[in-house]
């Protein structure tokens, strides 16, 4: 029966038990609809996890054959790599490197970027490297006026500073990275965000965050690789140490070895490397989940900053005359993100859509806040504001 015609109603006796059963299960129904569409999110703690650098291709095909050589990937052990990472079908491929992407994150939440499948994720800033990336993935803006990876103080206002002024999360948000310049990137003058790097912060940056003096002394005594980003198994240590220390409500996680590693043409280190970091979501999911603060009330939001070319010499570089590198991919996976799987034939997603996304599991509306900022991810959550 039809309520939505004019004048039907009226033709119901309301002295009919009936139709007063009946009246009374609409009412259960509406009453029910409306509670589920004002129902706060089951987040109460949201982590962003970046990984610097690592392209769609892998994350959804696994290894390249033709980057599989000394020639094109610089590769030490061919056998042993091939071992650990080749397989016949790209289904079976990408879940080598990353096995708990697929097998957890994927199988029970959302990934976007598969080109192949038409999921299509791509940066909005034009300038395809990234301090460019961090920052709008951060803010939600592709500012023009960032154009280079000094360390510049970030005027924009980024996710995470936004929410350590909300009530309930102010002194429950902080960051763990292993790139030097994301406190700039951050802000953390302004922000006031507390920040881990492994490196020295920005001077008036606030000193919040401090680890055991063996973790800082095995960090100041091992070599550098490069001169700007730590290894991601310090990066991994600090963070587990801080969650289970603090246990932040907010909280930003960055690895960079597989940017570096691309950037040095070999390929093996650079799938060991996503290899790890997929290792190191695993334990932080699995620790989370140990804990009452955040089991079953946790999103992890997963994603990159920038892609990378293609071929043979071109996977090593991004930067905005290398075709490719605007295109990246994005996970998701809590309490009130449906079980969506991998994305086929899907609406655009984009990089800009990270920050508003962030808030929105938690129920907070940061595009509220913000208008220039990307929308968050329309599928990604189904309560909340």
């Amino acid at each position: 029966m039809r309520t939505n015609q004019p004048g039907q109603i009226a033709h119901l006796k309301p002295a009919s038990p009936k139709w007063k059963w009946l009246l009374t299960v609409f009412a259960a129904i509406a009453a029910i609809s409306t509670f589920a569409a004002d129902a706060p999110p089951k987040t109460r703690n949201v982590f962003l996890i970046t990984t610097d650098g690592l392209r769609w291709q892998e994350v959804f095909t696994g290894a390249e054959e033709i980057l599989l050589t000394k020639e094109n990937g610089g590769v030490k052990d061919l056998d042993g790599l091939k071992k650990d990472f080749w397989r016949p079908t790209p289904e079976e491929r990408r879940k080598a490197p990353m096995p708990f992407l697929w097998s957890e994150v994927a199988s029970k939440g959302q990934i976007y970027g598969n080109q192949t499948k038409g999921s299509i994720a791509r940066i909005v800033n034009t300038r395809r490297f990234s301090y460019p990336g961090y920052s709008e993935f951060l803010t939600g803006i592709a500012d023009p006026r960032i154009d280079s990876n000094n360390k510049i103080p970030n005027p924009n206002t980024n996710v995470f500073e936004w929410l350590n002024q909300q009530p309930g999360f102010q002194g429950k948000v902080a960051a763990v990275v292993n790139w030097d310049v994301i406190p700039w990137i951050l802000n953390t003058e302004r922000s006031r965000l507390p920040i881990w790097t492994g490196y020295p912060l920005p001077p008036n940056a606030p000193v919040l965050i401090k680890f055991s003096p063996e973790l800082e002394q095995l960090v100041a005594d091992t070599t550098p690789i490069w001169s700007s980003v730590i290894m991601d198994s310090f990066t991994a240590r600090a963070a587990m140490d801080y969650v289970r220390q603090e246990q932040p409500r907010a909280f930003y996680l960055a690895f960079g070895e597989t940017d570096e590693w691309a950037h040095d043409g070999r390929y093996d280190c650079y799938l060991r490397a996503a290899h790890n970091v997929d290792r190191f979501i695993q334990r932080l999911w699995e620790t989370t989940q140990s804990l009452p603060a955040y089991r079953d009330q946790t999103t992890f939001i997963i994603t990159t900053d920038h892609g990378r070319g293609s071929g043979p010499q071109d996977w090593r570089h991004h930067n905005d005359k290398i075709g490719g590198a605007e295109n990246i991919w994005v996970a998701v996976i809590g309490p009130d993100t449906p079980p969506l799987g991998e994305r086929v034939k899907c609406a655009l997603v984009t990089q800009s859509q990270v920050a508003a996304t962030v808030a929105a599991v938690l129920g907070e509306d940061f595009h509220a806040a913000f208008p220039q900022a990307g929308a968050p991810i329309k599928e990604v959550r189904v309560t909340g504001k």
